[in-house]
């Protein structure tokens, strides 16, 4: 056998010999790279922890397919990569792409279907060159385990953005809405949470949507404290077997037998969501024929409790030159009554400015009738989540409330050192009891003074968490202002503050995930088409022409000889 022979077997089994080691090496050593800047395909450290709780198939259906706009193909792709992420550490994950649209004459049939199941459709318009046309998207995705179903919402709905500023915002989310639906419907509820009766607090109907939210990742229960009268002990035991309580508007006044009964669920950890209104003041009562209503301070028995804990709500309204938009009648022509919108001051539209992981990425978050918190020295960490733009100012009660008041003239001189006012304050550390070195309304054995490490969430508006009804009396989603159509983040708002006061703050995490995503200047595209079409089609295939005429000819005038 020839030397040279030998030297390429030789040289072949080294190659297969390596090829086998590094396979069997790849085999046990997993690893993915992410060479993007942001990282935005590496999975956070709770993704993966998730992802390990699914033990049987779970399948994802993607209704993103067929001939989607140019930013919709961005948000497919960007989902389809993001799903072979999770697919890639737990292969019983399992999607699909499909065309909800693709049975032509079936169409309408698989929409009402899909709308059945609240996937709601999106029509927007695409300009191509300047041709405007309209496309029907549905930006959803559905889950399935054992037996479980969840929607995944994959467009975020920002008010005021346009489409493509839309799907840069879902992009941003989409690792946390994936993982937040397959943490859904993967892992065991174990936390519960109490909703609190018996004090004039919001209707279930009104924080329907909300309660459908929490009941999809923990357990949940109304709590009366009207037993607190004959059974106060036997009350306050059974409110400890809770994690969390929420307390949404309250009206009417707490006894102090019920304040204990609070107070010491807190001491003995208990986490608490306040939605106060301390002031007496609504919407509703504007809709007469003057157009006017008092607001006066509304007295539940609650403030020494509160200054204990270390923040006052003031029986005061914010009135923010950021406020919502209304609509008001202001004449006839003809048989058509006229409407006007206005700027309605006592309605803040909030626009989170905090790095906490509650509030960040969030969009604006609307109040109604909110008033001022005021934060005391006593050793408790105070973070504000929300607060008034700074062309805001403190009105105080009692006062009349005019719709008149929307024409009213204001200069930024008028909110010098008056704005940016605390609505949500954040709380955390070991509360002293509103009762200690006081006799107590009811006698406790196992009486804290001094509670365990703990945190409490107050927001200065019972509203933020109550939806509206539509005409058939049935709640619309929460932060929906039928008034005006826009779709605020009260409900994602809610949900991070749950979220965080139950110690689930990874998934939190996952929402604040900054990702940049560079994006072509339509405009600069539009004006160079030709030049654009050139670079990207036709220099590729001119450089290949010019290299496949030069290889011939070299070759040419190399055998030629």
């Amino acid at each position: 056998m020839k030397a040279s022979t030998q030297q390429n077997i030789k040289t072949l089994g080294i190659t297969v010999f390596v090829l086998i080691v590094l396979n069997v090496l790849g085999s046990l050593f997993f690893h993915r790279f992410d060479l993007t800047k942001d990282k935005r395909y590496t999975l956070s450290e709770t993704s993966l922890q998730i992802i390990t709780q699914v033990k049987n198939p779970l399948s994802i259906k993607i209704y993103m397919q067929g001939d989607l706009p140019a930013d919709f193909k961005r948000l497919q792709q960007e989902t389809r990569q993001l799903l072979e992420e999770f697919q890639a550490y737990n292969r019983n994950i399992v999607f699909e792409f499909v065309n909800p649209l693709e049975n032509g004459e079936d169409n309408m049939d698989v929409i009402k279907s899909l709308y059945q199941k609240g996937l709601t459709p999106i029509n927007i318009t695409v300009d191509d060159k300047g041709k405007q046309s309209q496309a029907m998207v549905f930006p959803w995705a559905i889950a399935v385990y054992n037996n479980k179903e969840v929607n995944i919402p994959l467009l975020k709905n920002i008010m005021g953005a346009s489409t493509t500023q839309k799907v840069i915002g879902s992009i941003q989310h989409l690792e946390y809405s994936i993982a937040d639906a397959i943490n859904k419907i993967s892992k065991d509820r174990q936390r519960k949470v109490a909703i609190i009766k018996g004090n004039g607090e919001l209707n279930e109907v009104h924080i329907a949507k909300m309660l459908m939210q929490i009941r999809e990742s923990y357990y949940i229960g109304p709590f009366t404290l009207d037993s607190v009268a004959k059974n106060p002990t036997g009350t306050l035991d059974a409110l400890k077997k809770y994690d969390l309580a929420i307390i949404s508007k309250p009206t009417q006044t707490f006894s102090d037998e019920e304040k204990q009964v609070l107070d010491q669920f807190i001491m003995n950890g208990g986490k608490t969501l306040w939605l106060i209104d301390q002031v007496a003041a609504d919407m509703d009562s504007l809709y007469n024929q003057s157009g006017a209503t008092l607001a006066y301070p509304r007295d539940l028995n609650l403030n020494d409790m509160f200054f204990k804990y270390g923040f006052r709500i003031n029986p005061d309204l914010v009135k923010d030159e950021r406020g919502s938009k209304l609509k008001l009648a202001t004449g006839e022509q003809g048989s058509a009554t006229q409407y006007q919108e206005f700027i309605w001051k006592f309605a803040p539209v909030v626009v989170p400015t905090s790095n906490n992981p509650i509030v960040k990425n969030l969009g604006e978050i609307k109040f109604d009738f909110a008033s001022p918190i005021d934060t005391l020295k006593n050793g408790i960490k105070k973070t504000v989540l929300l607060q008034s733009s700074q062309y805001s100012k403190v009105v105080g009660t009692p006062t009349e409330i005019n719709l008149n008041s929307v024409t009213e003239k204001t200069s930024p001189q008028d909110y010098i050192n008056k704005g940016n006012i605390p609505l949500s304050v954040l709380l955390e550390g070991s509360f002293h009891s509103a009762f200690e070195n006081r006799v107590l309304p009811f006698k406790e054995s196992s009486f804290i003074a001094k509670g365990k490490p703990n945190k409490m969430i107050v927001i200065a508006d019972g509203d933020l968490a109550r939806n509206q009804l539509d005409k058939n009396m049935m709640p619309v989603e929460l932060g929906y202002d039928q008034r005006t159509g826009n779709l605020y983040d009260n409900k994602d708002f809610m949900m991070n503050c749950i979220n965080y006061l139950l110690d689930d703050t990874g998934l939190i995490n996952i929402r604040s995930k900054d990702v940049s995503l560079p994006l072509l200047d339509r405009e600069k595209v539009y004006n160079n088409y030709s030049l654009t079409q050139f670079i990207t089609i036709g220099l590729p295939i001119l450089i290949l022409l010019v290299f496949g005429l030069a290889f011939t000819y070299i070759r040419k005038r190399k055998y030629s000889k």
